[in-house]
C-alpha cells in the first residue's frame, strides 16, 4: 500500500450527478467528526508521530485539514461570486512548517467544525448551474465547482485515512 495514498490518489469524476453531488456533500459534513474521530486518545507523542516515513506528523495533519478546507470554502464563494475568477495557489508543506503547526490541536478541530457548518449549508443551497461555475487555478487550469467539490470529499478521508492507517499499523 502506498502510505502517501491510504484511499488512493484522487481521480476527477467529471460532471457529478446529483446522487453523486449528495454524497459528496455527506461525505464533507462528515469530515470534522471523522477527523476528530481520528485523533481521539492520541498522546502528545502520538501526534508528533509522522503518518509515513518523511511525512507530515499527525498533529500537521489535523491543522492542514482546516487550512485546506478555509481555502476551498474562499474559492467556492469566489467561483459563485465572480465570473471565472483565478484563484490563488498556496504552498501547503511551507504553512504546514509554520509555528501554529505544533500547536495544540483543539482549535483546528474547532476551526473545522465550525468552518464545515457552513460550507455544507452553502453547498446544500447550490443547484446545478451552481457546480457548473468555471474558476481558474494557476498550476490545475480550469476547473468547475463540481471538480472542486469531488476533490474536497476525497480531500478529508484522505487526511483521515494517513492517521487511522497509521493508528492501525503501530496499534494504537
Amino acid at each position: 500500500m502506498d502510505l502517501r495514498y491510504p484511499i488512493g490518489p484522487f481521480v476527477p469524476p467529471g460532471p457529478l450527478s446529483p446522487d453523486l453531488r449528495a454524497q459528496a456533500i455527506a461525505t464533507i459534513a462528515e469530515t470534522p467528526a471523522r477527523l476528530r474521530g481520528a485523533v481521539d486518545g492520541l498522546s502528545e507523542a502520538q501526534l508528533d508521530t509522522p503518518y509515513r516515513p518523511g511525512g507530515w506528523t499527525v498533529r500537521q495533519v489535523t491543522h492542514h485539514v482546516p487550512d485546506s478546507h478555509l481555502n476551498a470554502y474562499i474559492r467556492f464563494k469566489l467561483g459563485l461570486t465572480e465570473e471565472r475568477p483565478t484563484i490563488r495557489p498556496y504552498d501547503q508543506a511551507a504553512w504546514a512548517n509554520l509555528p501554529d503547526s505544533r500547536d495544540p490541536i483543539a482549535p483546528s478541530l474547532d476551526l473545522l467544525d465550525g468552518l464545515h457548518a457552513r460550507w455544507v449549508r452553502l453547498l446544500r443551497t447550490m443547484g446545478a448551474a451552481d457546480f457548473a461555475r468555471r474558476l481558474h487555478h494557476p498550476e490545475s487550469g480550469e476547473m468547475s465547482l463540481d471538480d472542486l467539490l469531488a476533490l474536497y470529499a476525497w480531500h478529508g478521508p484522505h487526511h483521515v485515512a494517513h492517521i487511522t492507517s497509521l493508528r492501525q499499523r503501530e496499534g494504537w
